[in-house]
């Protein structure tokens, strides 16, 4: 079997799964909005934080709907766990399909889950009084990182998933990733806020680097700093995508 045909179909197929059933994508959108229309407006009421002249609200769009990807994604790998406790990823294993092709595939079509919800938050944002650049380039632009990147996050949530015996032990897992990762990033604040360590520690935060490149494509325009955060977004994924396929045999064991 062709491995990238494989590939689209596995994103085809949570294609169909969204459009017969969207409960999940709305329910997940409760959160991000929240902190769109109460956190932004409070935090940003008090002044306390720079942000370069931009709105605090405006300032952690780019952040709220990257979080709202990282936790679509890291969450994609429950429905490992639901398939290898019903047998159906063992008939998943027996197909021509190269492995790697299989966890490539099943990442990326998490992207398609992260795109939904982020064409959900963004007309909220837009509601609220949210300016973006006016430019559609940019805006699918920022739909491509946002695909792209949940890739390496689902990539690590298959990684989790066959180490985890457990739906229960895979969510606390998965929380206690996504947390530190969002708080040591800059989504909420500058990195020049921040201690020395958490600076140092948002240097290799691959959630950094994916709020940049939605910023500046989404509410500065600024792109200068645009081919070093693709380039990290690109090595993140690969990373993820390796490891996941090296222990991706363990789910099943």
């Amino acid at each position: 079997m062709n491995p990238i045909k494989n590939m689209l179909v596995m994103v085809e197929l949570e294609s169909r799964r969204i459009r017969h059933d969207r409960t999940e994508i709305y329910t997940r959108a409760v959160q991000p909005v929240l902190w769109l229309v109460i956190f932004g407006p409070v935090m940003g009421a008090l002044r306390a934080i720079p942000t370069g002249g931009i709105a605090y609200t405006d300032f952690i769009t780019p952040g709220v709907l990257v979080q709202s990807m990282s936790f679509v994604s890291i969450f994609f790998g429950l429905t490992m766990v639901w398939e290898r406790e019903s047998g159906i990823l063992k008939k998943l294993l027996v197909t021509p399909a190269p492995r790697y092709s299989i966890v490539v595939g099943r990442s990326m079509s998490s992207g398609v889950r992260s795109v939904f919800q982020a064409l959900i938050i963004i007309p909220v944002a837009l509601l609220i009084g949210v300016r973006i650049v006016p430019n559609p380039l940019y805006f699918i632009g920022v739909l491509a990182v946002l695909f792209v990147s949940s890739g390496g996050f689902a990539a690590t949530s298959i990684l989790i998933a066959s180490l985890m015996k457990s739906r229960e032990r895979f969510m606390g897992i998965g929380q206690a990733i996504i947390m530190p990762l969002f708080f040591a990033s800059n989504a909420l604040y500058p990195i020049e806020m921040m201690p020395p360590i958490l600076k140092a520690l948002s240097s290799v935060n691959p959630m950094t680097y994916i709020v940049d490149a939605v910023r500046s494509l989404l509410i500065t325009g600024d792109l200068a700093q645009l081919p070093l955060d693709l380039a990290a977004i690109a090595i993140f994924d690969v990373a993820m995508f390796i490891i996941a396929s090296a222990s991706f045999k363990r789910i099943i064991e």
